[in-house]
């Protein structure tokens, strides 16, 4: 492929990135949102945060299996307790590396 080529390439890739993200905030910005809409829409983030991170807490190997003893889960107790206490983004990160290193280094 000539370089004109991947210019085109990664122009085209751009635009496929940027539409998706623009077109909503142009479509809804000027409109008045429903409440049970703008609810909805406010579950989106915790339900992708939960699908990206529950196989990791609660599942093993390639073939997966279903573990419910792993660090990482025993470790996401505490700092989901200090999360919901203090709503402190940079102490739960802090927390959470601490929970994980002491398991790992005990176990």
């Amino acid at each position: 492929m000539s370089a004109a080529g991947y210019l085109l390439l990664i122009l085209c890739m751009g635009v496929v990135t940027y539409l998706p993200r623009m077109l909503p905030l142009v479509t809804f910005s000027r409109r008045k949102l429903p409440p049970w809409f703008v609810e909805w829409l406010e579950l989106i983030p915790p339900a992708i945060l939960s699908a990206l991170i529950a196989p990791t807490l609660f599942t093993q190997a390639a073939p997966r299996v279903f573990v419910l003893g792993k660090i990482e889960l025993v470790a996401a107790l505490p700092t989901l307790a200090f999360a919901l206490k203090t709503r402190s983004l940079a102490g739960t990160v802090v927390v959470g590396m601490l929970c994980y290193w002491g398991l790992h280094y005990l176990m």
